[in-house]
């Protein structure tokens, strides 16, 4: 396998609205970010994802782009982002911008141009559609509810958005855009970025004739069916010609959002003899809420890391903008609230692929408890609690899911001391700051010798000095184990062991190594001598060298 930067890199999300608010508005922006890079080169990550920080009227928190070159007014300028770049650079940190390819705002100038009339120049950058029989063009159903269609008055036509009915979806068909879109690219690595974190980058290929789906409709009465929307024949050539035209030969990374993805799928568009992304999340694991177990995560991650070894690279995340806090979804927030912390950390920071921290992951940030849905902002949220109580729940029931399961969890601002609103701002929040954070802050966490930021800096400086963790191969023991995850990474004469347990409760297990070879190097309990019988405590991880 070729060794590359950004394998062996770490890599930090900015949700830059929640992270760092510089001038008391409530808003994190761009130079609040530049003002905590110190703090990230602490934590030893290497590479900045920051989500978009474009121009957009933000009705899906930028991800509906109007102007692709102009930095978003409330997040500063476009000089506030050349400083970020940078200073980042000083410091060895590149930085990957969130880049929104699959569709625009209907703001965007080449979209309002696109609904004057059937035969504007920019007519053909979106999917338009006559309709069938008085209604919409097919029976595509939107992720944000409702149909994927929407009737424009001035031309008698429908235009396709698979998201919010504010994000029209854009036509790869239409070489001009292509071109257009590849421009864009060329501009911000001329600035200096890093790389491309590309968003549902796997929807730009739409089926041939836009069939309708067999899918039992939803409430609504449409199909959301992802099968029809991602991965469709061509998609490679468009992932081909974008490489070539856009970014061949420059020294950068790519990370593709890919829904419905397959091992199979992951090879084709990371596959390092077509070099044609860097990387891909797959974010199904990711989505998993009420069916997450951990059997079929490890399932999982076997497959994609068999299908991808030797051919291509992974990226190994638990958390993200789009999804909770996972610590209260899959660890402890009371008894063991440090050791599951810690134990989540240690399985993606030692699987195969680049690991990837979510802000406030590193300090153990949970989920807050939202009163009403008036506190919510995500328009997902909204949405779901309205579908809720339209099937019967009741406001309380509706409530209890999303206090679970919203995104919002994940967007609450970062916590960086115990001061009035935890040091984000010195205005008032966009959004409710969690209440635990007197308690649960950067800086208190900064001062525990044994904290879940000191126990990151530990694991990210040990990978970072073992490439057996970076470029190692992997080997699963207890494949059926529901409750403990073991398995080694080798590299020449290097193996390391790996043993964690993911439950509450202490687990036996067998060492399949003889335990006077073993050599403790991470773990997130006090160290203790392995016997032949080793006991992981509850939510226990160790990393071992194999001597």
């Amino acid at each position: 396998m070729e060794k590359q930067w950004w394998k062996e890199a770490v890599i930090y999300q900015v949700y830059t609205r929640s992270f760092y608010d510089s001038n008391g508005d409530g808003i994190g922006d761009i130079p609040g970010i530049t003002a905590k890079l110190d703090y990230l080169k602490a934590l030893g990550v290497d590479v900045l994802w920051i989500s978009p920080c474009f121009q957009s009227p933000n009705a899906d928190n930028g991800y509906d782009i109007s102007d692709y070159y102009s930095i978003q007014n409330e997040f500063g300028s476009l000089e506030d982002l050349k400083k970020l770049i940078r200073e980042a650079k000083q410091r060895g940190i590149q930085i990957l911008l969130d880049l929104v390819l699959n569709h625009t705002s209907d703001q965007h100038p080449w979209f309002l141009e696109s609904k004057k009339s059937k035969d504007n120049p920019y007519r053909d950058y979106y999917i338009w559609r006559p309709g069938r029989d008085g209604k919409e063009p097919n029976n595509w159903g939107s992720f944000f509810k409702g149909s994927a269609w929407e009737l424009d008055e001035t031309t008698g036509e429908y235009y396709l958005h698979i998201f919010s009915r504010q994000q029209p979806d854009l036509n790869w068909e239409c070489p001009a855009l292509r071109e257009e879109l590849y421009k864009i690219i060329h501009y911000w690595l001329s600035l200096g970025v890093g790389g491309f974190r590309l968003d549902a980058i796997n929807y730009i290929k739409k089926p041939e004739n836009l069939p309708d789906s067999l899918l039992e409709p939803d409430a609504s009465g449409y199909c959301i069916d992802t099968s029809l929307y991602a991965n469709n024949p061509g998609l490679t050539d468009f992932f081909r010609e974008m490489h070539q035209k856009a970014w061949g030969g420059q020294d950068i990374m790519t990370v593709g959002e890919c829904a419905d993805l397959t091992p199979e799928r992951a090879v084709a568009y990371v596959d390092q003899k077509d070099d044609l992304l860097s990387m891909v999340f797959n974010v199904e694991l990711a989505f998993m809420r009420e069916n997450f177990n951990w059997p079929t995560f490890k399932r999982t991650q076997r497959a994609f890391i068999q299908a991808l070894e030797g051919r291509g690279w992974n990226s190994q995340f638990l958390q993200n903008h789009d999804v909770a806090r996972r610590l209260t979804l899959l660890g402890d927030t009371g008894k063991y609230y440090q050791e599951s912390a810690k134990m989540l950390a240690t399985i993606v920071h030692t699987l195969p692929g680049t690991p990837y921290i979510y802000q406030g992951e590193e300090i153990g940030m949970t989920n807050r408890k939202f009163q009403s849905i008036h506190e919510f902002d995500d328009l997902f949220c909204k949405n779901e609690y309205r579908e809720l109580l339209d099937k019967g729940w009741s406001s309380e029931e509706a409530m209890k899911l999303l206090n679970l399961y919203s995104r919002d969890h994940a967007r609450t601002p970062m916590q960086w001391s115990s001061q009035e609103n935890a040091g984000f701002t010195t205005g008032t929040p966009w959004l409710k700051v969690n209440e635990n954070y007197p308690c649960v802050n950067t800086e208190s966490q900064m001062q525990q010798a044994n904290g879940i930021f000191s126990y990151y800096q530990k694991l990210i400086a040990l990978r970072k000095s073992t490439p057996a963790l970076v470029y190692g191969a992997f080997r699963e023991y207890l494949e059926e184990d529901p409750n403990l995850y073991v398995y080694t990474r080798t590299l020449a004469e290097d193996t390391l062991l790996i043993t964690i347990n993911f439950t509450n409760q202490p687990q036996s297990l067998s060492l399949p190594f003889h335990p006077e070879n073993l050599l403790l190097l991470l773990c997130n309990y006090a160290a203790q001598a392995p016997g032949q019988q080793l006991l992981l405590r509850p939510y226990e991880a160790c990393i071992w060298k194999i001597q």
